[in-house]
């Protein structure tokens, strides 16, 4: 009798899918193409046919009719419900609205800064403004011995800086009033603490294009400044020139905001901004 012969079971080592692999390369693929037929759109071809798509994207009408309807579902992509041809949407220029915001105004106000603090000789500061507060984002400092010391990062009241009083004086007046509610304290004798002055002192700003700090942050500073603005026309930034007010008299200091009024033009014309007219500059510092 033949004896069976037993073996011994192999283990059977099995090779497993990964499916998150797969669907991750899926997705990759999926983001590449939706990225190429939004490039396929240009001023000549500001609307094109699914044809057209997928046959310069070389992929299925399915696929370019998947991926159009979720770019749709973005507004990044429209459909004229006429032809029925696709169109860049509404969501783009957001988006590149808020890249040339956040990338530009310190790019663009580099040269600038550099040029005007060689122009004057004073401290230069690119400031946003933060609730009640305007925030330093650039500074170059003064290559002089007496010069006004800050930091990058530093904030100050708005209602009595140069930086803050003109980006003040363009905000909605409701923001305005949020401000004044917080209290406007006084800094040196010279600062405005009465509400209603400063609204005079603000719209007196719009008028001339310029804020002035005459001691009314520190005794013994001045700074005179203009404000920036983006494409649409709104106020973003501001730029300024700071100094002991030995050096920094009431003639200088007009003579420093034609120049900082000219800078802070030429950084909002770099971000977009196109006025309908040049305004004539106020070349008369305030009577205070």
């Amino acid at each position: 009798m033949e004896q069976e012969q037993k073996t011994k079971p192999r283990a059977v080592r099995k090779t497993e899918r990964k499916p998150s692999v797969a669907l991750g390369k899926s997705r990759l693929s999926s983001v590449a193409n939706s990225l190429r037929l939004l490039k396929a759109f240009s001023d000549e071809d500001a609307e094109i046919g699914i044809s057209a798509l997928a046959q310069r994207l070389a992929l299925a009408k399915s696929t370019v009719h998947r991926l159009a309807s979720t770019l749709i579902g973005a507004d990044m992509l429209e459909q004229n419900p006429e032809t029925g041809r696709y169109r860049l949407g509404l969501a783009l220029l957001e988006l590149g609205a808020l890249v040339r915001r956040n990338m530009d105004v310190s790019n663009e106000a580099k040269p600038y800064l550099r040029m005007l603090r060689e122009t004057t000789g004073e401290t230069v500061h690119l400031a946003i403004l933060d609730h009640a507060s305007v925030f330093y984002v650039t500074k170059l400092e003064s290559k002089q011995a007496i010069r006004m010391s800050s930091e990058v990062g530093a904030r100050a009241p708005a209602h009595c800086t140069g930086d803050g009083k003109a980006l003040l004086a363009f905000q909605p007046e409701d923001f305005v009033d949020e401000v004044i509610g917080y209290g406007l304290a006084e800094r040196t004798p010279n600062t405005i603490t009465d509400p209603n002055a400063l609204r005079r002192d603000l719209a007196a700003i719009r008028t001339r294009g310029y804020a002035i700090d005459n001691e009314e942050s520190e005794l013994g500073l001045r700074s005179v400044a203009a404000p920036i603005q983006s494409e649409s026309g709104a106020v973003i930034a501001s730029l300024s020139i700071a100094g002991p007010a030995q050096r920094i008299s009431r003639k200088t200091l007009v003579a420093h905001a034609r120049e900082v009024v000219k800078a802070a033009k030429a950084i909002s014309q770099r971000l977009g901004y196109r006025p309908l007219r040049q305004p004539q500059f106020q070349g008369r510092a305030p009577a205070r």
